[in-house]
């Protein structure tokens, strides 16, 4: 029986392995982060989606209305973070 639960174990640890590094890999470059530092806007204005700063839009002489558009960061709405090492908007509950 000790035999058969290696064996699995051997099998096993190899599949999860793979699943984590695929996994990170499914993340675009330009999405990926260590902390929420890490992590910008994707667009100038209304922004309802992040990426990796390095990869944030410039934004300088963009003028923005102020409206409070749904489902985006305007207004306190959402904020900017690095979940599960991806940039994402976290809108508030």
């Amino acid at each position: 029986m000790n035999g058969t639960k290696k064996n699995i174990r051997l099998l096993i640890m190899p599949m999860l392995l793979a699943l984590a590094i695929l996994s990170l890999a499914c993340t675009p470059a330009e999405e990926q982060c260590s902390a929420d530092a890490d992590c910008a806007p994707k667009e100038c204005c209304h922004a309802s989606g992040a990426v990796n700063e390095q990869y944030a839009p410039s934004c300088n002489g963009v003028l923005c209305t102020m409206e409070c558009r749904p489902g985006t960061i305007d207004c306190g709405q959402g904020k900017i973070r690095c979940v599960e090492n991806e940039c994402k908007v976290v809108l508030a509950e």
